[in-house]
């Protein structure tokens, strides 16, 4: 199953489509989509949009209690799992031919849901792994035993993964990338805050709970967590934070072997990549060569029996939610509870659909493809792409701060912009996976191995430009910097974002809304760096560059001041991308609606909004959410998207037509002055 690939600018939650078409029925069969229910009329526009236009439907749709987040999006998602369900649950039910994809299906699903096999099990799945950790006797057999988990993905210290060369983007080659921590950011390790010392209290018991499942007593387990919990907090001192591998010029540092072996000297790498089957890795690129050093220095001052500790925790912390149920509990609470706020798990079949679905993606893609998808989708999602583009290139031939050649650089990269739309032209063949109805974990295992395989036979060969990086039947969306393509999985495509009793107006803020938003990360603080080919290439003029920051720094400056929770304010560096392509992409769609008017009449106003009124209530719908407290807070130390509400009241203001549009007045909450907003693309 697809386990690690960084640098995918992945809209995660950005907006749901439809395969619907792009224009509304005649005036006499519209109806109201703006239901006052769903909205707070008694707050003013002026003061908080997010809730005069979500209000109604916020208090109407409580957080269930297996979620920490609850929005339309995610209403989405849980409708599309319904449909993966019956897809997988058909495949369950059927006599099917050994090696089938039916078969493989079928009984990788129905070994998750036989729980009582699986606490029979016990660790017995794992006997091999705690066998093979037990070798380490030195930094040598460190190495092989690295080597030896991470053919099964699982990765303790870094990643290894194939991903095309920034500089030469038309090949793959071998990647590293920091790894090996419990907890999701480095920053919980140092974090002195109440919260911070209350998750590393929690995780430290969540690996002494870890530990006294697999047999030591809770005295020894809670020294063997400890022991754990200070490895991994040296390695998270040496590991780069989040806003330093936002920047792809810092991740990029190649080399080959030899160099890798000068970089980071404690390990010896001809040995790993032997033992991983990459005998000859080529070009390298090591994403934090600092990091690397310093676990290559660990390997020969940390002891054996040290790291037998900390081997035995990652593939506890990796396997726990495939085991029986005491690991799962554990996991849970750590993950879902204490870290998001997420009071109960979610029903077990949602769990293994999710693993199945991982280990055989493009296998249950094709399916749904075939079952839910219509082909004439990609047809009227192509024209409305179309529309976007030009109404960017305009854009860009209007901005009076941009040079003519960096101009001319910027059409070339837009014009070059690849778009898929629903599915693969080709699919995966999963021939060689073998999945048996004797164990969950171990079925996971094969999957992990088999991906592991055939991620690695990529490297050294030319990218292949069909491959896709979401299954279809994710809802989700997502801009690829070093192929310069926007890509947008079939199961996105689908109400209820777009109305079909809705007019232009209403589709062009949600449906159209999420086609400028990744056309935008194309020319974000990071995807600007890339150029038409998707090599990492400074296109711009160095007066240009400047200005670019500058104009950046306002979005920076503004959302570092929004305040999501008591005194914990957002991070608008870290959200700098996302809030940038949510900006360009209001604008640029907000202006290839008022094209597709020209030589039209006026609209009318319905349900008593005018055009533009609807254009920005279609998109502030699309962010409505329940969200607990401590997923506010995982989420602004670790998510580059802004929170829902202000992914609506830190854009909108900067738009003159909106402030025009509900008559914002000057003391409002939603309004800047001109010389104080955020302008850009």
């Amino acid at each position: 199953m697809k386990f690690f690939k960084p640098f995918i600018f992945a809209a995660t939650g950005i907006l749901a489509l439809s395969a619907c078409s792009t224009k509304g029925p005649g005036k006499e069969n519209r109806r109201a989509v703006f239901s006052p229910e769903n909205m707070d009329t008694t707050v003013s526009p002026g003061e908080n949009f997010y809730q005069y236009a979500n209000g109604g439907w916020i208090e109407n749709h409580p957080l269930p209690d297996d979620k920490s987040r609850y929005g339309a999006f995610d209403m989405l998602a849980e409708e599309n799992r319904e449909k993966v369900r019956t897809i997988i649950e058909e495949a369950s039910e059927m006599e099917a031919k050994d090696g089938s994809v039916a078969q493989q299906i079928g009984d990788f699903f129905a070994t998750g849901m036989d729980s009582m096999a699986i606490e029979k099990a016990g660790l017995a799945p794992l006997k091999d792994q705690f066998q093979l950790i037990a070798q380490v006797k030195d930094p040598k057999s460190l190495v092989k035993v690295t080597a030896e988990l991470h053919k099964q993905q699982i990765a303790p210290f870094f990643y290894l993964y194939s991903s095309p060369d920034k500089k030469n983007s038309e090949m793959v080659i071998t990647n590293f990338y920091q790894g090996g921590l419990g907890l999701p950011d480095r920053d919980y390790y140092f974090d002195d805050s109440e919260r911070g010392e209350n998750l590393r209290t929690a995780y430290k018991k969540y690996l002494t709970t870890l530990f006294t499942l697999k047999g030591e007593t809770k005295e020894k387990a809670g020294e063997i967590a400890s022991e754990v919990f200070e490895l991994e907090k040296r390695m998270a001192k040496a590991s780069n934070t989040r806003l330093e591998n936002r920047n792809p010029q810092k991740t990029y540092n190649p080399t080959n072997i030899e160099g890798l072996a000068e970089m980071a000297p404690g390990f010896d790498w001809n040995l790993y990549f032997n033992t991983v089957g990459l005998s000859d890795p080529g070009k390298i690129n090591v994403g934090q060569p600092d990091f690397m050093a310093n676990v290559a220095a660990m390997a020969k001052k940390v002891s054996p029996e040290q790291w037998h500790s900390y081997l035995n925790a990652t593939v506890l912390r990796r396997m726990a939610p495939y085991l029986p149920h005491g690991f799962v509990d554990a996991s849970f609470e750590m993950y879902g509870k204490t870290l998001s706020g997420q009071p109960s798990k979610e029903p077990r079949w949602k769990r293994v659909l999710n693993t199945t679905n991982g280990a055989l993606g493009e296998a249950v893609g094709q399916l749904y493809v075939e079952k839910y998808f219509p082909p004439e989708a990609k047809e009227r999602m192509l024209e409305l792409v179309g529309n976007l583009k030009k109404s960017f290139a305009r854009r860009i031939d209007q901005l009076d701060w941009m040079s003519d050649s960096t101009k001319e650089e910027a059409h070339k990269k837009l014009k070059a912009i690849n778009v898929k739309i629903g599915y693969p032209d080709k699919w995966r063949d999963y021939s060689d996976l073998e999945v048996s109805n004797d164990s969950y974990a171990e079925n996971v295992l094969r999957s992990n191995r088999l991906d592991f395989v055939y991620d690695l036979n990529k490297i050294g060969k030319p990218v292949d430009e069909d491959e896709w990086h979401m299954y279809p039947q994710t809802v989700n969306a997502y801009y690829n910097p070093l192929a310069n393509e926007i890509v947008f999985p079939a199961a996105i495509l689908q109400p209820p974002f777009f109305y079909a009793y809705g007019d232009d107006a209403v589709n062009y803020g949600a449906i159209g809304m999420v086609i400028g938003h990744e056309m935008t990360h194309g020319f974000d603080d990071q995807g600007r760096q890339f150029d038409k080919d998707g090599n990492m290439n400074d296109w711009w003029s160095p007066s240009d560059a400047e200005k670019f920051d500058k104009r950046a720094q306002v979005l920076v400056d503004r959302y570092d001041k929004f305040t999501v929770l008591d005194t914990v304010k957002a991070d608008g560096e870290l959200t700098l991308g996302e809030n940038i392509a949510d900006l360009g992409g209001l604008n640029i769609t907000y202006q290839a609606y008022k094209m597709s008017l020209e030589g039209e009449p006026e609209p009318e106003k319905l349900d008593g909004f005018t055009d533009d009124q609807r254009f920005f209530l279609a998109y502030a719908r699309v962010w409505a959410q329940n969200i607990r407290n401590e997923e506010i807070l995982r989420r602004t130390k670790e998510d580059v998207h802004s929170l829902g509400k202000w992914r609506v009241n830190g854009p909108l203001p900067n738009m003159e037509t909106f402030v025009e549009a509900f008559d914002i007045e000057e003391s409002g909450e939603m309004y800047l002055d001109p010389e104080k907003r955020a302008s850009i693309w």
